[in-house]
């Protein structure tokens, strides 16, 4: 019994029960990934941690940086008997997901992290406070399949704080938005209903934003190193290094992450149509279905503008996501037409080595 409450704990449910079906047997047992560092994982079971790697069969199948785990993910593992080594056979599917472009020129998806309930947007009300930086996390939040909830750091920072706090709301509208000071215990109150024993929640943000801070305030205890900012910008240096799933006193589970400096976005328009419901809106009554809200007679989003309904920041942040994210597409497109060729070119050496070997045969 012991063991089964040590994966409930875990957030295992019958639905993961069922996922797991398939990887029965062979010495198989279900475990949740809680941390990463190049590919070496500690991962939480029925029977204890482990330090885990892929098998050789899995890393020859993974086909992409993101078929490889990532904290928060559900593994069948096998223990190594006599070790407290454990060998990652089998990904469970996901069941959410937060990604995002990896950096550089690379056209990729980098899973953040896995199966997540909740996810706080965290952000400083200090210099740190960027509306833009927002709309980009409130993109690749609908895209994730968890619930966003937005949390404003460092209130006792502020001097404007209900000022800011309606400039989100402006832009979240139905996303919960909570402003707290965490170094000073104030407002957590209102993050309590999110903290449901067995869920997990995702904790995102940039650096310097107060995310070890908040944490170790939710620990009771100073676990997360925690720095100091810039005065100039609000940023800090990442403390916090590595992904890490975290166990909470309120039993439920926290998923720390490296401050993001750079958000690359991965998804399609629907996560843009989601964090942009009130252009989209709009949109939907544009006399033209194709509209591109430039100089068409009857655009409801250009009257909108002209009159002030609509933000002119907030129409040009959605311009730019909407580039990125055509430009994204137009990338895949690309890297699938050269993955095919490359298929077809290998499948026309293979059949003309074929014909050569048979041929041969034939004439021995």
């Amino acid at each position: 019994m012991i063991h089964r409450e040590r994966l409930v704990a875990l957030g295992w449910d019958p639905n993961w029960s069922q996922a797991f079906e398939p990887y029965k047997g062979e010495e198989n047992i279900p475990a949740r990934i809680a941390r990463e560092e190049k590919e070496l994982y500690l991962v939480y079971s029925e029977q204890g941690e482990f330090s885990a790697e892929v098998t050789g069969k899995f890393r020859h199948e993974a086909r992409l940086r993101s078929d490889f785990p990532v904290v928060g993910d559900w593994v069948a593992v096998q223990p190594l008997l006599g070790e407290e080594r454990a060998m990652i056979h089998a990904l469970l599917p996901r069941r959410t997901k937060f990604s995002r472009k990896v950096a550089w020129v690379h056209t990729e998806e980098q899973v953040i992290a896995a199966n997540v309930d909740t996810v706080f947007l965290m952000t400083g009300l200090d210099q740190n406070f960027n509306l833009r930086r927002i709309e980009r996390y409130l993109v690749l939040a609908c895209e994730s399949g968890a619930r966003p909830i937005i949390v404003l750091n460092k209130a006792d920072l502020c001097p404007d704080v209900c000022e800011r706090v309606a400039a989100v709301r402006g832009i979240a509208f139905d996303v919960p938005v909570h402003p707290i000071s965490a170094m000073e215990g104030q407002g957590l109150e209102a993050l309590a209903p999110y903290l449901v024993p067995f869920k997990t929640i995702a904790l995102l943000g940039s650096s310097g934003v107060g995310k070890s801070t908040l944490i170790n305030t939710l620990l009771g205890e100073e676990r997360q190193d925690v720095g100091a900012v810039r005065e100039g910008d609000g940023r800090g240096r990442h403390i916090t290094s590595r992904r890490e799933l975290i166990p909470l006193p309120s039993k439920t589970l926290l998923i720390d992450n490296p401050g993001m400096r750079e958000i690359q976005m991965w998804g399609d328009e629907e996560g843009l149509s989601g964090a942009f419901e009130d252009i989209a809106v709009l949109a939907s009554h544009c006399r033209y279905r194709d509209c591109q809200h430039e100089s068409e007679q009857g655009c409801a989003v250009r009257e909108a503008l002209e009159t002030g309904a609509l933000d002119q920041g907030r129409f040009k942040s959605y311009l730019k996501l909407q580039r990125e994210l055509r430009f994204l597409a137009l990338r895949q497109g690309q890297k699938h037409r050269l993955a095919e060729k490359a298929k077809g070119k290998m499948i026309a050496r293979w059949q003309k080595e074929f014909k050569k070997i048979k041929h041969k045969g034939e004439y021995a």
